[in-house]
């Protein structure tokens, strides 16, 4: 258990707070993520998700990870396409719309766009979702079936379901390939033939995806978010070269919250044993409203004290309505102390959170930091032989 889950596990709750003003119920309705730092990750779409956030008071970090290849790059693309229209398969997975709106651009781009359509019309299409869906009914075909949960799991246990033993499958992947899913269709005795309407390479701005590393790792952020799985294989092979990858695993077990869009980005995570935050519908909204809701439960600290009302969410402090501004370190020393709601916290334990390597004079120069940035430098009390506590 890491010391800041040690030192609330141990402690008392916070009192319950008295009633905030009306103002200040309007203000954290209006802005339920200020104070919070979000890390996002994704390329493609990464302005709506910053937008978002941004307007729900969080300061964002934005390091793309990877994004996707033009069109006119991908000739493998086109190669794929036209094997699938020579195989004329009796049954296609489509599972992106995205994918799906690519696929048939870049066979128009390349003049075969009518031979697909043509090709995938005959096919009985099996889609992994409802934006999946519209995608293929938007293109002039129809499927025969959905994911009940938006797996291609699934998709495939229909297709085994009625048989695929001497049949070709066209599966159209999303940029990260299921392999297990596509050996259980070829196990079956199909014949698979898969087509990467999108692939991932390197973005602009190599520096920006090492800085957000550095950031997680010194626990600079609240949130990192993933939209796609191999933006977190990128995120793992790029700490790996930088020397990190344990601290940002360990960084992101106990003090940095991951949030993705879905089950499969979610694995790579999951593999690195983390428990990310998985929304139950897989859209980026459901994410955001995931998110929100995770900080104001978990990293909102609200304590009635001597000193007046104190209310902690993230990086942003208010005492009685009023704004005051803190130092990392006696921000996070105050954390504990507001999550301990007036119980003592040992001099150990706080040394220990600090990472001031039982330093007694760094802490004690750090509560004094902490002490006159407050506007009351009492609210946090010394008890002889023992430690600090919030004077509630």
């Amino acid at each position: 258990m890491s010391t800041v889950s040690a030192l609330n596990a141990t402690a008392p709750a916070a009192l319950p707070a008295p009633d905030p003003a009306p103002e200040a119920v309007a203000e954290a309705a209006e802005l339920p993520l200020e104070g919070f730092r979000i890390g996002v990750t994704s390329h493609r779409r990464s302005q709506d998700l910053i937008e978002a956030l941004e307007r729900r008071g969080a300061e964002v970090l934005h390091a793309p990870a990877l994004k996707i290849a033009p069109v006119q790059e991908d000739l493998s693309l086109i190669e794929d396409t036209r094997a699938i229209i020579a195989a004329r398969p009796e049954l296609c997975i489509a599972t992106t719309a995205y994918g799906m709106r690519r696929w048939c651009e870049a066979a128009d781009t390349f003049g075969i766009g009518e031979q697909l359509l043509e090709t995938l019309g005959a096919t009985r299409m099996f889609v992994r979702g409802p934006k999946a869906r519209g995608a293929v009914r938007a293109a002039g075909l129809a499927d025969v079936g959905i994911s009940s949960d938006e797996t291609t799991a699934t998709l495939v246990d229909m297709l085994l379901a009625e048989g695929v033993r001497g049949k070709t499958v066209a599966v159209q992947l999303h940029g990260y390939t299921d392999v297990r899913q596509l050996e259980r269709l070829r196990m079956s005795g199909a014949t698979v033939l898969t087509v990467t309407p999108y692939r991932w390479v390197k973005p602009d701005g190599a520096d920006r995806l090492p800085r957000l590393i550095e950031a997680a790792c010194s626990g600079d952020l609240d949130v990192l978010t993933f939209t796609s799985a191999p933006a977190v294989d990128a995120m793992w092979s790029t700490a790996h070269e930088m020397g990190l990858y344990k601290q940002l695993v360990e960084s992101l077990k106990t003090t940095v919250a991951t949030a993705v869009v879905g089950p499969i980005t979610a694995q790579p995570l999951i593999d690195a044993g983390l428990q990310p935050l998985v929304p139950e519908r897989f859209r980026m909204g459901a994410l955001i409203r995931l998110v929100v809701e995770h900080l104001a439960l978990n990293h909102v600290r609200r304590l009635d004290t001597v000193s007046g009302h104190v209310e902690l969410r993230g990086r942003s402090l208010r005492i009685d309505g009023a704004a005051v501004e803190l130092a990392p370190a006696p921000l996070l020393l105050l954390r504990a102390l507001l999550g301990a709601g007036g119980a003592v916290l040992s001099r150990e334990s706080l040394s220990e959170l600090l990472e001031l390597r039982g330093s007694v004079h760094a802490l004690d120069m750090t509560v004094s930091r902490l002490r006159s940035a407050l506007p009351d430098g009492r609210l946090v009390e010394t008890v002889v032989k023992r430690g600090y506590r919030i004077r509630v």
